[in-house]
């Protein structure tokens, strides 16, 4: 996306729409971002750097819900540290993804009727280029509707030049020090995408199945020994029968020859530890070609290795008669020919887990074929070791840690060749000549035999295996570039805990051994977004959620919040939509409160906001409170926390700031005292635009249209200062006050709604504080009472007598009276008052005996003790005032 410089938004500082109107606002606002170039990294020379290179979704269709989690969780921290100051990098990129978007293309094709191998290699990448494109600038419109703050100048792709170097350069250094070889070894092959799969690109899926038992002839012998298989048609491809050494029942078998069923091939028993010798039989077909298992007890034996399928999965010519059959139906055939000829033992119902594609969905088939390996073992050594040491990622939640460590120490060589035309092609030319394998950076042209007949692999390379290298390679990796040297390593990488062995070990070692540095410093996991049920997501479900739809029901900032703030890190998280929707009214909630303000701001500059007079407890107390939503915030962020964090917000936002510190405000902004009217001016333009800011990286779109509304300096709040903890904001004092007064406002507005007084019926409020602080306290705001208890009479004094006849309450500090005559019924009182009564009595009795509990003394904190005292005082002490009352009542 180019990014040009543009004028300002026009944004009236006096007057906000009555409603807010999220698709005008994240049109408008994000192409002023872009414009102003707010996002690109480097302009802050002399800042310290702040990293966050993005998992690049695959170019094979839309972004879905669970994209729309991961990159906001990213652009959340990124605007944060933008806002704190660092020069903040969040590098923007996209992955070929080899096999599933070939896949794709193919399957377009076969729609016209067409295959790849009709159109050629050049053809049909053609093609594949032109979806990338198409599918490329969707993922942008996408990155654009979502709110992220991606810096576009730096994007990259897996298959661009910069990082088809890189590429070539990691594969030939690796094969320079023995770590990439070729060779013959069971793979997983999918025989639908006619290529080979990584173990980890296997979904294993619990399958009812049958287990064939099958009688094996010793040649010239009336004896048999009984194996059995799950697939009985790779029987064919048997090229010996193991059991163990010190199996007795075998031993005078060992080395003799059997007769393989159906095929008649003759085939040895060997003795091979492999064996348990106490499940089943004792014995076990090998089939060098199909299992791994078989494969290594194959080279220990110098077993032949027989392929009896194609790479369509259909049985070849060592099939015999069964030559172009497909596998499974070839199975039915197999079975039945068995049970002819007298060989088939019995078959047994089993359930057992059956490796499919994870792209093609096909059943795989262990497969004996020639590939190109990356040897682990040396790799996943350096990474253990720094992992071990203390030197490695730090991964949140930490539990992670252990599945990192648990797949890179049982890791195995790792087979990055795929039978595919999209994708890196392997960098190895073939001499047709004298057969000598050359594997270089540039393209070779003659071979040192002088012969220029010379072939490339046509093979390309797994996808991952330029994954692997993206914190560095998008960097300029291997030239030493000014981007690497700056921003290299990252600082933080969000993924989902189901890719830590694809990409999260591989990027580890790849960057160890190429850089000498870790890649990244945090690894934050998250879950998947699930379904209302708990269900994963899917096409064939049809439970699937498309975050534009959501955007377009309820504005991207409802979205962003929801899907940050609704789970924990690590965990899964329920797409619910009453929570879109909750979060929508959030935001209305935001509006509304800051469309008040800016109505009774009038033309107040930012210039003229003074905090250093007079304050009222009203403003002491909401500014104590910002202080430590601040202080709050930042430290749960820095800890990735963002559920904790969205509480903390919320409650600041709604409760504190909406529905106390606004109401109070308006007897000031609605008075004559003028001073005053400027203090709360003051103190409200501060406290809304710390808000908008502290919010903004949740919902940049509403938190960028009210700050421009609001009394401000800069451009734009993406560039705004972070708010910081201020020790002049500090005023205990101020909270005891004010909760004080919320305690008496919320016991009268409860004893209204008792009694059923509307709040527009003025009271008489008697007040009697249990000290002469509080006595002070009240005194001094009187005014709050007044107003939000709506009194016709008020009264407070410590030597207020309770009326005979009155609604009663009592608060922390002190004792309400409400002389209702003619409104109250005596016995609703009485019986409220008990049950108030029992209330407290379950109280005192629940901390005594808790402070009885010897076990819960030994071990909680002293001050934890101290407070369940100084708690249980206070219920005692309201205790001992109903039963006076109730005494009183009963008269």
């Amino acid at each position: 996306m180019e990014e040009t410089k543009t004028t300002q938004p026009q944004a009236s500082t006096t007057s906000m729409p009555t409603t807010y109107d999220p698709k005008e606002a994240e049109t408008k606002w994000y192409d002023y971002w872009l414009k102003g170039q707010f996002f690109k990294a480097g302009q802050r020379q002399d800042a310290e750097t702040y990293t966050i290179v993005i998992p690049p979704p695959n170019v094979t269709g839309m972004l879905h819900i669970g994209h729309a989690l991961d990159c906001t969780l990213q652009d959340i921290m990124i605007r944060t540290k933008r806002m704190q100051g660092y020069d903040a990098l969040w590098l923007p990129g996209s992955d070929h993804a080899g096999i599933a978007t070939q896949t794709k293309v193919e399957q377009k094709l076969r729609e016209q009727g067409i295959t790849r191998y009709d159109l050629g290699r050049e053809k049909f990448l053609e093609k594949v280029w032109e979806w990338k494109e198409l599918y490329a600038e969707s993922i942008h419109q996408q990155w654009a509707k979502m709110g992220f703050s991606l810096d576009y100048s730096r994007e990259r792709f897996t298959l661009d030049e910069g990082l088809s170097k890189a590429v070539r350069e990691v594969f030939v250094k690796l094969y320079e020090k023995g770590l990439i070889y070729r060779g013959n070894y069971i793979i997983n092959w999918d025989p639908a995408a006619r290529t080979a799969l990584s173990d980890i690109e296997v979904v294993y899926k619990e399958v009812q199945g049958h287990l064939y038992h099958l009688r094996y002839p010793v040649k010239d012998s009336d004896e048999s020994i009984v194996v059995a298989t799950t697939r009985p048609e790779t029987m064919l491809g048997d090229t010996a029968v193991a059991v163990h050494p010190e199996d007795e029942r075998y031993q005078h078998l060992i080395g003799k020859m059997l007769v393989l069923p159906i095929i008649g091939r003759e085939i040895p028993i060997v003795a091979d530890e492999y064996v348990e010798k106490d499940f089943g039989s004792g014995a076990v077909k090998i089939t060098p070609a199909h299992d791994p298992n078989d494969f290594e007890v194959g080279k220990r034996h110098d077993l032949p290795q027989i392929l009896v399928m194609d790479e369509s999965g259909k049985m070849n010519e060592n099939a015999g008669k069964y030559n172009g059959m497909d596998r499974f139906e070839c199975r039915k055939q197999i079975v039945a020919d068995l049970k002819e000829q007298g060989v088939l033992v019995k078959i047994e119902d089993h359930v057992h887990q059956v490796g499919h594609s994870e792209r093609s969905g096909a059943v795989i088939e262990p497969y004996l074929s020639t590939q190109w390996f990356v040897k682990m073992k040396p790799l996943a050594e350096r990474a253990i070791e720094a992992q071990k040491s203390g030197k490695g990622a730090n991964f949140v939640p930490d539990r992670f840690e252990k599945t990192y460590l648990h797949w890179i120490e049982n890791v195995r060589d790792w087979c990055i060749s795929r039978q595919l035309w999209w994708g890196h092609r392997i960098p190895a030319w073939y001499c047709e000549d004298c057969q000598q394998t050359h594997v270089s950076r540039e393209d070779v042209k003659q071979c040192s035999c002088g012969s220029t007949n010379l072939k490339q692999d046509n093979d390309v390379l797994d996808t991952w295996f330029s994954s692997a290298l993206w914190p560095f390679s998008t960097l300029g990796w291997p030239e030493q570039t000014a981007d690497l040297e700056r921003y290299y390593p990252t600082t933080l990488l969000v993924t989902g805990y189901d890719i830590i062995p694809f990409w999260v070990s591989r990027m580890i070692f790849t960057g160890l051994e190429f850089t000498d540095q870790m890649p990244f410093k945090d690894v934050l996991i998250h879950g998947l977004v699930r379904d209302a049920e708990g269900q994963k997501m899917s096409k064939s479900l049809g439970n699937g959620v498309d975050p534009i739809e959501v955007i377009e029901k309820y504005g991207a900032d409802a979205m962003r919040w929801m899907l940050s703030t609704s789970s924990t890190p690590g965990q899964d998280l329920r797409f619910r939509w009453e929570r879109v929707e909750q979060a929508r009214n959030f935001a209305n909630k935001i509006w509304n409160a800051s469309r008040f303000a800016l109505m009774n701001l009038g033309d107040f500059k930012a210039e003229e906001i003074d905090l250093s007079g007079s304050l009222g407890t009203a403003d002491r107390w909401i500014l104590h409170r910002l202080n430590e939503t601040v202080r709050d915030v930042t430290r749960l962020m820095d800890s990735y926390e963002f559920g904790e964090t969205g509480r903390v917000l919320y409650n600041f936002i709604w409760d504190d700031l909406c529905d106390w510190y606004i109401e109070f405000s308006k007897i000031s902004l609605y008075g004559t005292d003028e001073q005053a009217k400027k203090t709360t001016k003051s103190v409200l333009a501060y406290v809304l635009d710390q808000t908008q800011r502290l919010i903004h990286p949740f919902m940049p779109f509403i938190s960028e249209e009210i700050w421009q509304h609001l009394p401000h300096q800069g451009e734009t709040i993406t560039l705004a200062q972070w708010p910081v903890y201020e020790s002049r904001f500090e005023a205990e004092e101020a909270v005891r006050e004010m909760e004080l007064l919320m305690d008496i406002i919320r016991a009268v507005r409860n004893i209204r709604a008792e009694v059923n007084v509307p709040m527009s019926k003025k009271i008489e409020l008697l007040v009697k504080p249990a000290s002469a602080d509080v006595l002070a306290s009240l005194k001094n705001n009187e005014g709050y009472i007044q107003r939000f208890c709506n009194t016709s009479l008020l009264e407070i004094g410590m030597d207020i007598a309770t009326p005979d006849k009155a609604m009663t309450g009592i608060v922390t500090g002190a004792e309400l009276s409400l002389p209702l005559a003619g409104l109250i019924d005596i016995s609703q009182e009485i019986a409220r008052l008990e049950k108030e009564l029992q209330t407290l009595h379950g109280e005192v009795e629940r901390i005594e005996k808790k402070l009885a509990n010897e076990g819960f003394v030994a071990k909680a904190p002293a001050k934890v003790i101290e407070e369940e005292k100084a708690k249980l005082a206070d219920y005692a002490d309201k205790r001992d005032k109903v039963i006076a009352r109730l005494t009183e009542l009963r008269g």
